[in-house]
C-alpha cells in the first residue's frame, strides 16, 4: 500500500481525489466504490491488480473524502457521476479501460459501459445487477410497494433527515452497516428511522481492522453524509435523463459477482433473473457465505475471479503499448 500515489485533479467542475498504483504502462483499471464506503474498500484489490501489471485508478467518488461535495441534490445525478469518471479518463488519455464497480459504484460502472462502448473494453460489477432502464423511476415503485412500511430508499429522500441520524455517530453507523446488512431489510413502521432498534455488535468483522475503520470514518467525516445520500435523491432525475439509453445492451465482456447472503439479492431478485437479456456477454459468480461487502469479506476469492476473468477477456497482453498520457500533477 506504500506505493499508492495520491492526486487531486480538476474534472467536470469538481476536484476529484484519486489514488493510483501499478506500472505506468499498465492497462488502466478503475475501481469505483459504493455507499457508504471509500477508496480504501479496494485495499485488497489494488495490490493484486498492480502486481499483475495493471495501472489502478481508485477515485473518492463525488461527495466523499477529499473529492468535492457540491451542495445541490441535482449535482449527484447518474450522468454527472459518470461524467466525473469520463472526464478523468480523458485527462489521463485512457483508451482501453477495465471498469470495476461495487454497490453504487456498480451502478455508475454499468452506465459508463453503455456510454463508453469503445474505450471501456471489460466490465466487472459487484452486488448491484442491471437489467436495463426501468419503465418508471425506482423511487416511484418504492412508494407504491412501501406505502405502509419502512423502506431505506424512501427514508433517504427527505433532505437533512438521514444525514442527521447517520452523522450523529459516524463510527457507530459504519459498524452497524458493516456487521448488520439486514438493517436495510428491517420490517418496521414507515415512521421509523434506519438505525432504530439496531444493536451495535461488540466487535468488528474479521475483514475490517480498527485501522481500516478509521479510514472509513475519516472519509465520511470530511464531508458528512449529505453528498453520499444525494446519490439516492436522484432516481427520478436519473430516469428522465437516461431515456436515450432505453433498449441498449451492455456489450462488453462482463463479470458479475454477488454474495449469497447479500440483501441486494433479495431486493433485486427480478433484476438478477433478467440481467442476461441485457448483458449478453455475461459471466456470473455467487460467493458462498458472503454478504454485501464482497471485495473485503472474500478479497482473495474476488481477486482470483477478477484476474482470471481479465486474463481471458482481454485480447492482448497486460503489458503492451502504453495507453495512458499521465500529465496531472502529483500531490
Amino acid at each position: 500500500m506504500s506505493e499508492i500515489q495520491h492526486q487531486q485533479v480538476a474534472v467536470n467542475g469538481i476536484d476529484l481525489s484519486l489514488y493510483i498504483a501499478g506500472p505506468e504502462r499498465g492497462r488502466p483499471v478503475w475501481l469505483l466504490h459504493g455507499f457508504p464506503e471509500c477508496w480504501h474498500s479496494w485495499r485488497e484489490q489494488i495490490p493484486a491488480l498492480a502486481a499483475a501489471g495493471y495501472r489502478v485508478f481508485v477515485p473518492e467518488m463525488r461527495g466523499y473524502g477529499q473529492t468535492s461535495a457540491p451542495p445541490d441534490i441535482a449535482d449527484y445525478d447518474l450522468l454527472t457521476l459518470c461524467a466525473d469518471i469520463q472526464r478523468a479518463m480523458d485527462l489521463f488519455g485512457h483508451r482501453d479501460v477495465v471498469m470495476v464497480g461495487h454497490d453504487w459504484g456498480a451502478v455508475v460502472a454499468w452506465h459508463l459501459a453503455l456510454l463508453e462502448p469503445v474505450r471501456i473494453t471489460s466490465l466487472v460489477t459487484m452486488s448491484v445487477p442491471y437489467a436495463g432502464r426501468a419503465k418508471r423511476p425506482v423511487v416511484e415503485i418504492m412508494r407504491q410497494l412501501y406505502a405502509d412500511r419502512f423502506n431505506y430508499i424512501l427514508y433517504f429522500q427527505e433532505s437533512g433527515v438521514a444525514e442527521r441520524e447517520l452523522g450523529a455517530d459516524i463510527e457507530r453507523t459504519l459498524r452497524l452497516f458493516m456487521q448488520d446488512e439486514d438493517v436495510f431489510l428491517q420490517q418496521k413502521p414507515v415512521t421509523a428511522t434506519l438505525l432504530e432498534g439496531v444493536v451495535l455488535p461488540r466487535k468488528l468483522p474479521d475483514w475490517c481492522s480498527p485501522q481500516d475503520l478509521a479510514v472509513y470514518v475519516k472519509t465520511l467525516a470530511a464531508g458528512g453524509f449529505r453528498g453520499p445520500l444525494n446519490w439516492y435523491r436522484n432516481f427520478e432525475r436519473n430516469w428522465q435523463r437516461t431515456e436515450f439509453l432505453a433498449g441498449k445492451q451492455v456489450q462488453q465482456p462482463t463479470l458479475f459477482l454477488i454474495g449469497d447472503r447479500d440483501p441486494v439479492g433479495v431486493l433485486e431478485a427480478h433484476t438478477l433473473k433478467r440481467m442476461p437479456e441485457v448483458v449478453p456477454n455475461l459471466q456470473q459468480a455467487v460467493l458462498e457465505n458472503c454478504g454485501h461487502w464482497i471485495q473485503n469479506e472474500q478479497g482473495q476469492k474476488v481477486n482470483a475471479l477478477l484476474l482470471g476473468f481479465l486474463g481471458t477477456a482481454l485480447s492482448r497482453s497486460l503489458r503492451t503499448q502504453p495507453n495512458t498520457l499521465e500529465t496531472p500533477r502529483s500531490e
